[in-house]
């Protein structure tokens, strides 16, 4: 715990005066324009993945980046995505996976989540990704792992696609979504691509932005 208070003396005494204007900008109001919904996993930071400073992203983790399908059940995931999209006002909603997720080891052998009754239930939202690997190779096994990640990330693109808010502003071409997965060992991430219906490297999946860097910087 040690080493977290001196963070925050740090924060306090380094960081902050650095970055002041942009707190007492922040502290009126937000207005993010990604909703970044990831894991819960201690290796990921959603701001140093994408080096985007408070107030940028409006975050959402939990075992898995699960996106429970909308129902008259609330949740804080379901109530997240709405206040995001309806109230917040973002235009675009990433939900990225990452290598090597323990949360899809379980969904992969939900039988040996039997000692964590509440974590079972909730990787049921992951259920249809494990189906669609099984179904193609027959089974499952740990070399399945990075097929099954990518998968989920499609699976919960489709849960959002159920939520009013999300469902609304989709039609109206006011959201766009994304599917990335992150490797923790080689900081590599890949996105979907709806032209080639699969996941590439974002350089191939972002092309016309990476060229518009390119141009920036010459």
């Amino acid at each position: 715990m040690q080493h977290v208070i001196d963070g925050v003396a740090k924060f306090q005494s380094e960081v902050f005066p650095k970055k002041e204007n942009t707190f007492k900008k922040l502290a009126n109001g937000q207005n993010p324009e990604v909703l970044f919904i990831t894991c819960s996993d201690s290796r990921i930071d959603p701001n140093m993945l994408t080096q985007t400073d408070p107030g940028e992203l409006f975050i959402c983790r939990n075992a898995g980046n699960v996106v429970p399908p909308h129902s008259n059940q609330t949740g804080g995931m379901t109530a997240s995505i709405e206040f995001a999209v309806a109230a917040l006002g973002v235009t675009e909603i990433v939900v990225c996976g990452h290598t090597d997720c323990g949360a899809m080891k379980g969904a992969m052998a939900p039988e040996n989540l039997n000692d964590l009754p509440h974590v079972k239930e909730w990787l049921g939202h992951c259920r249809a990704a494990t189906s669609v690997v099984k179904e193609r190779h027959g089974e499952v096994t740990h070399e399945h792992l990075p097929e099954v990640t990518q998968e989920n990330v499609l699976l919960q693109l489709q849960h959002l696609r159920t939520h009013p808010a999300v469902a609304a502003k989709l039609a109206t071409g006011k959201v766009h979504l994304h599917g990335w997965v992150y490797n923790i060992e080689t900081g590599e991430i890949l996105c979907f691509d709806e032209r080639e219906k699969g996941f590439v490297p974002m350089s191939d999946a972002y092309a016309e932005e990476f060229a518009a860097k390119r141009k920036i910087k010459l």
